[in-house]
Formats: structure tokens, sequence, C-alpha cells
């Protein structure tokens, strides 16, 4: 099982035993300091009952021959002496009703009847020296036997020394507990040394073992650190040819994102340039359009005027036959005339009058004839210019129909233009955006291939570093080896 635990828990547990052994000591020796300290503070606590309590006994006993001294010599030194005594009295007694000073409830009640009494005493004591002071010795005297009778004093030099023997008893039960611990830690200190002992030759047993194998160990870095010393060479070697393969890898890749920087330039340009040319391809639509409603309306009024001079051609005839009535009428107006003359004639002197009107109305027969005559000869005129207003009309509508058949063709012509050109734009800015994207791939691999170069500058350097570790891994282990 020893064999089986790694180096840090054999150190771990051959530091353990014995500091957790002496760990274990040290609480326990610890405790009996303590215990041994406070032995020792009731020890002082019960000498300073005991000294004031014997305080106590010697006062009240000089307070005693104090007062009688003073009744048989009345020497006021006597009188000092009790003013002295009883302040040393009080003094004790201040001390002793201290909290926490005081534990037995015993010993309290007697310290009471104690101050009680003394109390007592003192008042007395004080009528003792009143009737001194006023010459009245013999009643001083009387009344001091009266204390003498009651006993007072002995009474209290008797509660003082029960109170003292309680205390002398508790200050030797302190006394034996405090040695009890002494030779507890006696033992446990012996038990230290021991443990010392043991400890000793546990950390000998261990440093043996510890150090055979760090000295396996340490043969076995020696062997594997030159076998990755050598390993690391070639990796620094390979490092280095891969870190100048990306530095010529990212000079190509900033003359493609130049190049693509440019490209994307010439896109640009070429999609603004057919923008343009969309822009007036739409302009020359507009006036092909524009062209095609204005041969409309003049195809419309084209045939307005066909139309207007088929009508005039028709009125122009009634006008002919209108004409050709009329002439037919001057004509037989003037046979009627002429009828009529003739029986004019017939008629002589009478008739004579009817002859003139005859006359009168061929003359206007003849008029209406030649004015019937030019009106048929300007009628056929007319006729002729409609004719020839008709082909001409005809002609019109025909290049008129002609020429919107060419303005449709070319509005055909100028949509699909127009719709290659959009097309070409839509083109060019997919290319733009395409070569944008590729500029961008282009600068995410150039950054890519700056990390990479980056990265393996620094893995050359690691390398490096590594080496160093290794050479310096292998002279700590020939150190260790020569420790061990």
């Amino acid at each position: 099982m020893w064999q089986t635990l790694k180096l840090r828990n054999r150190i771990l547990l051959g530091y353990a035993i014995p500091v957790m052994a002496f760990l274990a000591a040290s609480i326990y020796g610890t405790l009996a300091v303590n215990q041994v300290r406070e032995t020792f503070k009731e020890m002082e606590r019960v000498n300073k009952i005991l000294e004031k309590s014997h305080t106590m006994e010697s006062a009240s006993s000089a307070m005693v021959s104090s007062i009688r001294g003073y009744i048989a010599t009345q020497n006021p030194a006597f009188f000092e002496n009790y003013n002295f005594q009883k302040e040393r009295l009080t003094e004790a007694l201040t001390f002793l009703n201290t909290k926490d000073i005081i534990r037995l409830e015993t010993q309290k009640e007697k310290l009471k009847k104690i101050a009680t009494m003394n109390y007592n005493y003192e008042k007395q004591s004080e009528k003792i020296i009143a009737q001194i002071k006023s010459g009245k010795t013999a009643e001083a005297l009387k009344l001091m036997q009266t204390n003498s009778k009651d006993n007072l004093d002995q009474t209290i030099q008797k509660l003082t020394k029960e109170f003292d023997q309680v205390e002398q008893e508790l200050l030797e039960k302190n006394m034996q507990q405090a040695q009890s611990a002494l030779d507890r830690l006696f033992m446990m200190l012996g038990i230290c040394l021991i443990l010392a002992i043991l400890a000793t030759i546990l950390g000998v047993l261990i440093a043996n073992g510890i150090s055979k194998s760090i000295n396996e160990s340490a043969q076995v870095i020696i062997t594997a650190s030159s076998q990755i010393a050598s390993t690391v060479e070639e990796q620094e070697r390979t490092a280095s040819l891969q870190a100048a393969s990306v530095n010529e890898t990212t000079t190509t890749m900033d003359e493609l994102g130049a190049s693509s920087r440019q490209s994307t330039e010439q896109a640009d340009s070429a999609a603004n340039t057919a923008q343009e040319v969309l822009k007036l391809t739409e302009k020359g639509n507009d006036a092909v359009q524009e062209t095609l409603i204005g041969m409309e309306d003049l195809q419309e009024k084209v045939a307005a005027i066909a139309k207007q001079t088929v009508n005039l051609s028709g009125q122009t005839n009634q006008i002919g036959n209108i004409s050709q009535v009329v002439t037919d009428l001057a004509r037989q107006t003037n046979m009627l005339a002429l009828n009529a003359a003739v029986e004019a004639v017939r008629a002589g002197e009478q008739g004579k009058g009817f002859s003139v009107v005859a006359s009168e109305i061929r003359k206007l027969a003849d008029q209406s004839k030649q004015s019937a005559e030019r009106i048929n000869l300007l009628v056929s005129e007319i006729q002729n210019a409609i004719n020839v207003t008709v082909m001409v009309t005809d002609e019109g509508t025909k290049t008129v129909k002609a020429e919107m058949e060419i303005a449709q063709q070319t509005a055909q012509t100028f949509a699909q233009v127009a719709q290659a050109i959009s097309d070409v734009v839509i083109n060019n800015q997919q290319i733009s955006l395409n070569i944008r994207q590729q500029d961008k791939a282009v600068q995410q691999v150039l950054e890519a291939m700056n990390s990479i170069n980056q990265g393996a500058q620094e893995s050359a350097a690691g390398l490096n570093q590594t080496k160093i570790g290794i050479r310096r891994l292998n002279e700590a282990s020939k150190e260790l080896l020569s420790l061990s």
C-alpha cells in the first residue's frame, strides 16, 4: 500500500502523523496549561481573600485593644489607632463584598454577619468614645464591660477564623488540582518526547523511500527530457518553416486583397456607368413614347382629314348635281323665254312688253347657265383637288402607320435595351457585392493568416522557451538526482 501512494501523499502522510500527534499533545497541553492558569488565578483570589480575612481579624483585635487602652489612659494615640484599624477593616470588607470575589453562599453569609457585628461594635465604640470625651469614664467603662459580656470581638474573630478555614480548604483544593494538572502536563511532555523519537524514525524511513522514488523518477525525467528536447528542436525547425510559408501566403493575400479592392472599384464604376446608360435609355424610351403618342394623334387627325375630305367630296358632288340642275333649268328657261319671245312677236304691239321680259329672262338664263358652267368647272377642280388630297391623305395615313410601327418597334427596342441595361446594372451590382464579399473574405483570411503567422511565431518562441525549460528540467533532475 505504501508503494502505491503518490510522493506528495507519502510526504503529507510522513508529516501528518507526527504533526497530528504533536497537535493532539499541544491541544492537551494547552488545556492543561489553561487549567493550571485558572487554578493559579483561583489560588490568587483565595490568597487575597485570606489576606483580607487576616486583615479583618487583626484589625478587629487591634480595635478592641485600642478602645480598652483609650478607656484606661485616654491617650489620643489609642483613638487614632482605633480609627486606623477601623479603616483597614472597612477596606477589607469593601474588597470582600466586591462582585465575584466571594463565590460560596455560606461564605457570603458569614461575611455579612461579620459586617453586621462590626457595625454594631463600631456604634458601641463610638458611644464609649463620646462618653470618655464627655468625662464620663465610669459610664464608658460600664458600657465596655457590657461589650465584653456580649463578646462581640471574640465572635468576630471566631467568624473570621471560620471564614479563613473555608478559604484555606479551597486553597488546598486548588493546589491539588494545579499539581494534578502539572503532573498530566509532564506526562504529556514525556509522550511528546516519545512521539518525537518515533516521528524521527518514521521520517528517516519515509525519506529513504522518497529518495529512492525521486532517484527513479529523476532518471526517467532525464531520459524523457532528452527525447523531448530532440522533438522540440524538430518542432522548432518545422515552426520556423511554417512561419516563413505563412509570411509568403500573407504577402500573396495582401496582393489579392489589393486586386480585389481594384476590382471592386472597377465594378462600382461599371455599375455607375450602366446606371447612367439606363437613365439615358429610360429618357429615350420616354421620348419614343411621346413620339408614339404624337403620331397616334397625327394618325387620328389624318383620319379626320380623310373623313372630312370624303364628306367634302360628297358635298362637292351634290353641288355639281345642283349646278347641273341649275344648268338644265337655265336651258329650259331659255327655251321658254325663246318661245315667249316668239309668241310676243305674234301678239304684236300687245306682246311687246312681254317680249322685253322674255328677253331679260333669257339674259338671266344665259347668266345662270354661265354661272352653272363656272360652278361645274370649279366643282371639277375641287373634285380633282379632293382626289389629290385623298391620295395624299391616304399616303400620309400609310406613312403615319408605318412610322407608328417603327416607333413601336423602337419603343420595344428601347424597352429591351432598358431591361438589358437594368440586368447589366443588377449584374454589376451583384458583381460589386460579390467582389466586396470576396474582399471582406480576403481581409478575414488575411487577418486569419496574420493570426496564424503570429501564432506560428509565438509557437516558435514557445518551443524555444520549452527547449530552455526542458534544459532546466534536465539540470534540475540531475540536481535532484544528486540530492537523492
